[in-house]
């Protein structure tokens, strides 16, 4: 049986996919760090955190969602809403 993750877990998973595909250390990201003025993200990293996050969370989440995926908040509410937590 699944336990549903708690909101800290899910965020921990989420903050680690992210600070792998941008290749930067966890300490470097805020929640309101933002992907790609701060930490250099281009529009490719952004549609591999899409596709690493449905794959890890299996949700679809909408092309359209990323313009609101700039930082860690962001990622967690579109996530979140797709998901249905």
């Amino acid at each position: 049986m699944i336990v549903a993750a708690t909101t800290v877990e899910r965020q921990a998973v989420i903050k680690e996919i992210i600070c792998d595909i941008l290749e930067i250390e966890p300490e470097e990201v805020t929640e309101t760090s933002l992907f790609k003025e701060d930490h250099d993200a281009d529009s490719l990293r952004a549609i591999e955190i899409l596709a690493s996050l449905e794959k890890e969370f299996n949700v679809v989440i909408d092309q359209s969602e990323l313009p609101r995926m700039v930082n860690l908040k962001g990622v967690y509410e579109v996530v979140a809403e797709s998901a249905g937590w």
